[in-house]
């Protein structure tokens, strides 16, 4: 798998702009702080892609499997040399610590989502005692209180909820749910909601919004705000009309699977650039 960072750095630029579409400018494309990269680990250079196109959130389904946690979406596609920490982890450490402490030079938050497909309790732990080996770049919280990092790590799928939320040094927080909005837990332990698009809305981004629906968006991402939530939708149709809609209702992670597009999309809007 081939790697941009280790070009030489006028080279690794073009790479970036002729893979994102940018123009040439000498200075790296802008930070995408709404971008999600859904089941990141299928383009062809996991996350590197991502973060080439200026990315501040991806995705990655874990299954473990001997001890391990290997990165796939399907069981039958798993392999022992594509794992968490090889696709993702280490890759992560070596940018931030050549980024002074950022994924991004011009950015300060960047989102792990964490997608467990085996079962949940095993697997969590696992991966908890993974990434204590990475604290150095991890948002983490001690004994309740938060200590931010260069990476926020966040579990979704099968979530072991009552243990995770239980852990007296915990490096992950938990993805919720609609049903979660008025939860009280703190927001370190629940900081995102996510649901799928289709079970809660009907419009698929042909035509124009239906107001009934875009007033009901407004208030799920009003309400999560106020616990101050992010939100998210997967099973979101990939074109420009819903990119839009998401983006001007203030949705705080667009999934995608276009990583160009909603990057051109994002960085081309004349409302306002992808960091804001």
């Amino acid at each position: 798998m081939s790697n941009s960072a280790t070009l030489p750095s006028g080279l690794a630029l073009v790479a970036m702009v002729l893979f994102c579409g940018g123009t040439l400018s000498g200075q790296e494309l802008p930070i995408c702080r709404q971008a999600h990269a859904h089941n990141d680990y299928l383009h062809e250079r996991p996350l590197l892609d991502a973060l080439d196109c200026g990315f501040c959130s991806v995705e990655a389904d874990i299954y473990l499997v001997d001890g391990k946690l290997l990165v796939a979406h399907a069981q039958s596609e798993l392999s022992p040399d594509r794992t968490l920490r090889s696709l993702y982890l280490d890759p992560l450490r070596t940018r931030v610590q050549k980024n002074s402490g950022k994924v991004h030079t011009d950015g300060d938050m960047f989102t792990l989502l964490i997608d467990i497909k085996s079962e949940g309790k095993s697997t969590y732990r696992a991966l908890h005692s993974l990434l204590s080996e990475y604290r150095d770049i991890l948002s983490f919280v001690d004994a309740g209180i938060q200590h931010a990092g260069a990476v926020t790590a966040i579990v979704s799928g099968n979530r072991a909820a009552d243990l995770i939320s239980s852990e007296p040094i915990r490096y992950v927080g938990i993805d919720g749910r609609l049903a979660d909005l008025e939860s009280k837990s703190q927001d370190h332990v629940l900081p995102l909601i996510s649901d799928n698009w289709t079970l809660h809305f009907k419009w698929r981004g042909v035509g124009e919004f239906p107001a009934a629906e875009r007033d009901k968006l407004k208030t799920i991402v009003e309400r999560a705000h106020t616990k101050n939530r992010r939100v998210r939708f997967w099973a979101t149709p990939d074109n420009a009309n819903m990119w839009a809609a998401l983006k001007e209702t203030g949705v705080d992670l667009i999934n995608t699977d276009d990583l160009k597009g909603l990057s051109s999309f994002l960085r081309n809007r004349k409302t306002a650039p992808c960091d804001f």
